[in-house]
């Protein structure tokens, strides 16, 4: 028997995976489950997208292999995006690195800035790929807990008190607006982030790909003051451009970063399919309206997910920006699996339990706004009839 390498220990399949097998042999069963776990848009992207892909597919020049660094083309409107909508300047030739999806984007920093035993901060609750990233680079994942009444924000003396115990800490991983709890950042939470990157010698990762999600002042933690010197941001076309199965995402930085971070990648991928770079730039050429007719469709489904959300008894807020609803479990319900579990098997309806973005989520659920008003309105109903049932 061959075993598997060390870097796996610890490391399971990923939670979407196994839930997705179980739920397909559900409905194998006839259950026909509504999925509401996951946030993978089921609007098609803009239809001149589509028509530049087909375009440049048809031609026969386009099948190559791609420069490492992307497109020149998908680069400048890459620059451009950033000017437009976070009033941010990049050297296109220097500061952008186009990416096979920003998930890859965590593995590529890690693998190249953690060693053996290094630490990153990871927040607690926040997106598993953090700490699956940081371990199979080799590093140790210290999470940071962030907490409803501190408005879901980092507790700076926490943070400064982990560096403090910690002499090995190089990484800090944040991700605004933040999943899965929906929080909004200002200029000041941005501020402060660099400002404690700087003071501890971090290095900051800013994940960003929800900040066209029902925000109507999407922000970027570069425009702030010096960022370039500490922060690496991350971000995609997967949500705000409904392209996640395309897998388009950007890794924007100072020159240097984009050097040290190319020196891994390109030892791992031979570019992305030129059409689909043709295709991305079209995408991020879209005007206000692309983001106004998204987010009203968002709009509307978020308050079917508020409803559902009631009959089950949780507690939100309304003031949440991406395309989930982060909720409360009510006191007396054990945990969010808890709960996930009873609706999943006594109604036919999937929620995500919050425990697998780490404990500070156990007594939460996240609902996703990827799904069809029709499945809101029937999951009601199975939820309304399972509770009269009971």
């Amino acid at each position: 028997m061959i075993p598997t390498s060390k870097r796996l220990e610890g490391i399971g399949e990923y939670y979407f995976s196994q839930k997705l097998r179980e739920i397909a042999q559900l409905n194998s069963e006839g259950k026909n489950i509504i999925n509401m776990g996951i946030g993978s848009p089921d609007f098609p992207p803009h239809p001149d997208v589509i028509r530049t892909l087909a375009e440049c597919a048809a031609r026969p020049d386009t099948h190559a292999y791609q420069g490492y660094k992307g497109s020149p083309v998908l680069r400048k409107a890459f620059a451009e995006w950033y000017k437009k909508w976070y009033a941010v300047d990049l050297d296109p030739e220097t500061e952008i690195l186009p990416l096979i999806g920003s998930k890859e984007g965590i593995m590529h920093v890690c693998m190249t800035y953690l060693n053996e035993g290094d630490q990153a901060l990871a927040p607690n609750p926040g997106y598993p790929a953090y700490t699956a990233a940081i371990k199979l680079a080799g590093g140790t994942s210290i999470p940071y807990t962030l907490k409803e009444e501190n408005r879901w924000r980092p507790d700076f003396d926490e943070l400064q008190a982990a560096v403090d115990a910690n002499t090995r800490v190089k990484l800090l991983f944040v991700n605004y607006p933040q999943m899965p709890t929906g929080q909004l950042p200002d200029r000041e939470l941005f501020e402060q982030i660099i400002a404690f990157a700087r003071k501890n010698n971090l290095l900051v990762c800013h994940d960003n790909p929800y900040s066209f999600i029902l925000n109507d002042s999407p922000m970027s933690i570069l425009s702030v003051e010096g960022a370039k010197d500490t922060a690496i941001e991350l971000n995609s076309l997967s949500k705000s451009h409904s392209m996640a199965g395309w897998r388009v995402g950007v890794l924007c930085a100072s020159k240097q970063r984009v050097e040290e971070t190319l020196r891994f990648k390109s030892n791992m991928d031979s570019g992305m399919f030129l059409p689909v770079q043709i295709a991305a730039a079209t995408a991020l050429g879209l005007g206000r309206e692309w983001y106004d007719q998204v987010n009203g469709a968002y709009r509307q489904r978020q308050k079917y997910a508020f409803a559902l959300l009631d009959e089950l008894n949780c507690s939100y807020s309304k003031d949440q920006a991406g395309m989930f609803v982060w909720a409360r479990i009510p006191d007396h319900i054990k945990d969010g699996y808890a709960l996930s579990d009873e609706i999943l098997y006594g109604a036919n309806v999937f929620i995500t339990p919050g425990g697998i973005f780490g404990s500070a989520g156990d007594q939460y659920v996240r609902i996703s706004l990827c799904s069809h008003e029709d499945n809101f309105r029937e999951a009601i109903s199975r939820i309304q009839n399972h509770k009269s049932n009971k």
